[in-house]
């Protein structure tokens, strides 16, 4: 059986769609984690802003390099930037052996099976794929594992190129969600993340109202310790959501929301919906109402039109609130986006000075937020034992690979996926450290 591995980009939603394929594959191929043991290397891009398509471009190049050493080995490019630059990759790049276009890993894998090289693979016109509980998937870890709870997005930013990639947002029906979340948390997930592009957003298009509040009080009956949420919009953050988060122990107290800016103005002409007092606003009902929130955002620096005074507002913002995890992009220019047609394009060095201000002055406030939970006892998820007694973990208020970590002695004849109590006894910018303060939490 020739074996195949799959490069595994982007982010936490791409990472579902890989895992899907991966399994609708694992029928007709022997997977290997090490692309050096691969007959068939399929790299799943990221085609989301400039920074990930340069990275998804590198990465086919060095994958490339295996066929001079091995010429058999085939590279076939997936994901993002495969969906939406096909015939570029393919006039561009003749040395890769396959390039899927289609969404739908059911297809993608049957041609993976039939032809050792299949060469361009198109979507059919008009469908949109949406995966379901009941196909096949293999994790790439046991004790945390992301739900998709929908594809695509109705938010039309003017500088996001997902809607062209994605389509519209299609909600998943709830039971197939519930379905998947029962079945991930039997086989040993202990964390539940729920993804989408609009998270907040789910079942307005398929039950008429937003239905995540119902769907997270269905998801805390299952046997999963923590559910977390990311890619919270601000605009469809309801009370009745707030109060489902407050009263569900198994709900972690932790919101992504991707704000992008703080100057409304600028705001505006990204088509974002809601103004920077919405947003203060909000957060003031969440810390009222879980004042043991973390709250992280992403921002943009150097939009389009982007003035000294809209970088001000937004440097203040940012000050004021105190985020605890905050992730900031110099603004990308994407094809086909409104923004990028703007003709008052800010300055690259610019845009990126901008950014590097921004998280300079994060630090400080990172550094302070973490400093202040020392000599408090808080729960981790234990993932990785370092040495004997010494782990690396998450707690409840670090989403997996974006945020820190804490790092826990004294916790003998743990495994993996464990939850316990650690006393913090020191920080850093990002990062605890602590010592295990009793048995399961």
């Amino acid at each position: 059986m020739k074996k195949l591995a799959i490069v595994q980009l982007g982010c936490p939603k791409n990472q579902v769609d890989g895992e899907v394929l991966a399994g609708c594959l694992a029928g007709g191929y022997a997977l290997v984690a090490d692309p050096d043991e691969a007959d068939v290397i399929v790299v799943n891009t990221c085609g989301f802003i400039t920074e990930a398509k340069e990275e998804s471009i590198e990465t086919i190049f060095h994958m490339l390099e295996q066929k001079k050493h091995r010429p058999g080995v085939k590279v076939i490019a997936a994901g993002c930037l495969a969906q939406r630059y096909a015939s570029e990759l393919c006039a561009s790049v003749p040395e890769l052996d396959g390039v899927i276009e289609d969404d739908n890993p059911v297809r993608a894998a049957a041609a993976l099976k039939a032809a050792a090289a299949p060469g361009r693979l198109p979507r059919p016109a008009g469908e949109r794929f949406l995966y379901s509980h009941d196909l096949p998937r293999l994790r790439s870890q046991r004790y945390t594992a992301y739900i998709k709870i929908a594809d695509g997005c109705d938010n039309r930013c003017s500088y996001c190129a997902i809607p062209a990639i994605k389509g519209p947002y299609r909600s998943r029906p709830m039971p197939s969600i519930l379905a998947e979340a029962t079945a991930l948390a039997r086989d040993g997930a202990r964390e539940l993340i729920l993804v989408a592009q609009d998270t907040s957003r789910y079942g307005l298009d398929l039950y008429g109202g937003l239905k995540l509040p119902e769907l997270l009080q269905a998801l805390a009956r299952t046997e999963a310790r923590w559910i977390r949420l990311l890619y919270c919009y601000p605009e469809f953050f309801t009370d009745k959501l707030i109060a489902v988060m407050r009263d569900e122990p198994a709900i972690c107290h932790y919101v992504d929301l991707p704000l992008q800016h703080a100057s409304d103005r600028i705001l505006r002409a990204m088509n974002r919906r809601g103004t920077a007092r919405d947003a203060a606003a909000l957060i003031s009902r969440l810390r009222a109402a879980m004042p043991d929130i973390t709250l992280r955002t992403t921002f943009i620096t150097g939009f389009p039109g982007e003035t000294e005074d809209d970088f001000r507002l937004l440097e203040d913002f940012v000050r004021e609130t105190r985020f605890d995890h905050l992730g900031v992009f110099a603004y990308s220019e994407e094809d086909g986006t409104p923004a990028a047609a703007r003709a008052d394009q800010t300055a690259l060095p610019l845009r990126e000075s901008r950014r590097a201000a921004l998280m300079r002055g994060q630090e400080d406030s990172a550094a302070a937020k973490r400093a202040e939970r020392v000599g408090t006892v808080t729960t981790a998820l234990l993932e990785e034992e370092m040495a004997a007694g010494g782990w690396q973990g998450r707690t409840a208020g670090d989403a997996p690979e974006i945020d820190g970590q804490i790092f826990v002695r004294g916790a003998e004849k743990r495994r993996p996926g464990d939850i316990i109590p650690v006393l913090i006894e020191s920080s850093d910018v990002y990062d605890l450290y602590g010592v295990a303060a009793g048995e399961e939490a």
